[in-house]
């Protein structure tokens, strides 16, 4: 598919893969399309972050590789590594050939035994993917400090192999979750976007797109339930993403309505911490009332 002309084409775009984005996430994307900036999306946990990703490398037609971030991800990881185990069994056949060392490890430490990683593997895509760097906030300040490095000029320098650098950079989308704020540098190389909980009748279109068939009454029903859990003090209030698990669960078991005992029931598919569970239980008639 070719790029989009304009923001509203790329909302266009976007709907038809099943996705809503707001005018100003379209926005944002649509400057990180057109001049190959990095876009960082930040916002509650499920509404949205991860899927526009997979959307775009969809509705482009690119590939859609994934780097996941958590506590001490190193670059090896992240960039590249050796196939150390394939190079042992090559230096020991070659050592029976009796080539000579130089020339052994040159053979060694080539592009047959380089492992690619997110990093690389979308360097050497270019725009032909769309890199998803999940969850950054997860990773400590020191692979923060290496992956603004990478962004900023797409190459990377493989002291046996030499500099690879992608002629078109891949579209590079970072999320956050806000574990830990984020450093300036990173924030400066990046478009910014927070993608909040939508308004009700908003969340109800994006079910009503996400669970083809179900009726607009049942999903009406479970966002403005889903709307007042969010009000309650709750550990992990449900996202987005809940909303519609718990519409699909519902009209899976045949519900077209949303009372306290198939509330009840089924809170497992939009409450995930214990803790929520006792408090939402408790005030079930409350959260289902119009249900």
């Amino acid at each position: 598919m070719e790029y989009p002309g304009t923001v509203g084409e790329l909302t266009g775009i976007l709907r038809q893969g099943g996705y809503l984005a707001d005018r100003g996430l379209a926005t944002a994307l649509f400057v990180g399309l057109s001049l190959h900036r990095p876009v960082l999306l930040e916002g509650e946990v499920g509404v949205g972050k991860t899927e526009v990703a997979k959307v775009l490398a969809d509705v482009f037609g690119r590939r859609l590789i994934r780097l996941q971030c958590y506590e001490g991800i190193d670059t090896s990881q992240a960039l590249y590594e050796w196939d150390y185990a394939r190079q042992m069994l090559y230096i020991r056949a070659l050592s029976e050939r009796h080539l000579a060392e130089d020339e052994a490890v040159d053979k060694v430490f080539g592009p047959r035994f380089l492992l690619e990683r997110p990093l690389l593997d979308a360097v050497r895509a270019g725009d032909q993917a769309v890199l998803l760097i999940d969850e950054v906030d997860r990773a400590d300040d020191e692979f923060e400090a290496f992956l603004l490095e990478v962004l900023s000029d797409f190459q990377i320098t493989i002291p046996e192999i030499g500099t690879i650098k992608a002629e078109r950079p891949p579209l590079v989308l970072l999320t956050s979750n806000r574990t830990r704020e984020l450093h300036d540098a990173l924030k400066r190389r990046c478009l910014y976007h927070w993608i909040g909980y939508p308004p009700p009748e908003r969340e109800v279109e994006i079910v009503l797109v996400r669970a083809p068939g179900v009726s607009e009454a049942l999903a009406g029903k479970v966002v403005a339930a889903v709307n007042r859990l969010r009000e309650m003090e709750l550990a992990k209030p449900p996202g987005v993403a809940e909303t519609i698990d718990w519409v699909r669960t519902l009209d899976f078991l045949g519900e077209t309505g949303l009372g306290t005992e198939v509330a009840a029931d089924t809170l497992g598919a939009v409450v995930k911490e214990r803790d929520d569970l006792e408090l939402v239980r408790d005030n079930l008639e409350e959260i289902t009332s119009g249900g």
